[in-house]
């Protein structure tokens, strides 16, 4: 056992390409996420805050902006989850949403490759990996806590309904959740930046361009498929199964 977990352990420990580490005891993580991911955060918390200063009952500017994209966060939780428990979950959906959006746009609109360090390079959150393995895990617990909180340990049922022999393929699907929530968004988000960066480097004119607007569409609709997935699981979870 020892020995698999050692195992498991150097697995975790191999990385691909540069990074910038900062060390805290004696662990290690990636700088530049943690950077980008700061930045990501400070835009949203200051888009919140200067929306929100003033508010008036005709809306207008920023505070209208902000209203419709709660509207369509609340649109989205009582279309996946139902009108009686999706309620308490947007906060939930539209902070995944909002991060991941914001995110993909940062990487498509910003030039992080200006800014130098001495190794690895800065890009966008969503670009890692890391992040969206951890936006995959996160979703992963909101569906098993929001099943739990509702039935209790008559939760785990789910898993040999219909019928009991359908145990092991029941938790596959589960387990098979988060890798595809984060290999998804992942590899969509590399793929566009590595086409965008070769297409610059050989054409640094004119062709680029449409493929840099799609790109800004496609990081949407990943961080609208991302939110909606997530919405779905959760009320898939809170369903009741006979």
């Amino acid at each position: 056992m020892s020995f698999i977990l050692n195992k498991i352990f150097l697995l975790g420990e191999v990385s691909v390409g540069q990074h910038l580490y900062w060390t805290f005891g004696e662990y290690q993580v990636h700088a530049q996420v943690l950077i980008t991911s700061w930045v990501v955060l400070s835009i949203l918390i200051l888009l919140s805050l200067s929306a929100n200063q003033n508010l008036s009952l005709e809306p207008r500017g920023l505070q209208n902006f902000t209203e419709y994209i709660t509207e369509f966060i609340q649109d989205l939780a009582q279309t996946q989850i139902g009108e009686a428990e999706g309620a308490s979950w947007v906060p939930f959906l539209g902070t995944i949403f909002l991060f991941i959006f914001v995110s993909n746009w940062s990487g498509a609109l910003f030039p992080w490759k200006i800014l130098e360090l001495p190794n690895g390079e800065l890009a966008a959150p969503t670009n890692d990996i890391n992040t969206t393995v951890a936006l995959a895990l996160l979703t992963s617990f909101a569906y098993f806590f929001a099943g739990f909180k509702k039935r209790g340990f008559n939760y785990f049922k789910r898993y040999i309904s219909p019928v009991a022999f359908l145990l092991p393929i029941n938790v596959l699907e589960d387990l098979t959740k988060p890798l595809s929530l984060s290999f998804r968004l992942f590899g969509n988000i590399l793929a566009d930046e590595l086409v965008v960066g070769v297409l610059i480097t050989l054409v640094p004119l004119i062709v680029p361009i449409p493929l840099m607007l799609l790109g800004l569409f496609t990081s949407a609709i990943q961080a609208l498929v991302f939110s909606t997935l997530a919405g779905a699981y959760i009320g898939e979870s809170l369903e009741e199964h006979h």
